[in-house]
C-alpha cells in the first residue's frame, strides 16, 4: 500500500471534487437553486403539485413502475430530468389522438 500525501494526485484530485462540491452547497444554500449544470431532485409533494396528481398516485405509479425514483433513508426523489423525459415520451398531440 503507498502513503499518501499532500502532493500525491489521487489526494490533489480529492481536494478539487470537495471544492466544488463545497461550492455548488454553497450555491443552493445561497440561491436555493442547484448550481448550473447539476441534477435537481423533487420530493413527492413538489412532484404531485407540478403535475396536479396526488401523492398516493404517485406511490401507484412507482409500484408499477411507471415512473423511475430513488428511495434514500425512506425518503422518495425523483429526478428532474427523467420526469421532464417520461412526460416528453408519453406526449400525444390532439393530431395523434384521431
Amino acid at each position: 500500500m503507498d502513503l499518501i500525501t499532500k502532493n500525491n494526485e489521487i489526494y490533489i484530485s480529492f481536494l478539487r471534487k470537495m471544492e466544488e462540491m463545497d461550492k455548488t452547497v454553497g450555491e443552493v444554500l445561497k440561491n436555493g437553486q442547484p448550481a448550473p449544470g447539476s441534477e435537481r431532485y423533487l420530493t413527492d409533494r413538489e412532484l404531485s403539485r407540478l403535475l396536479s396528481i396526488s401523492r398516493r398516485t404517485l406511490q401507484e405509479y412507482r409500484t408499477t413502475g411507471k415512473i423511475p425514483y430513488f428511495m434514500i433513508g425512506g425518503k422518495v426523489l425523483y429526478r428532474e430530468s427523467d420526469m421532464e423525459n417520461l412526460l416528453r415520451e408519453n406526449y400525444h398531440s390532439k393530431q395523434e389522438d384521431f
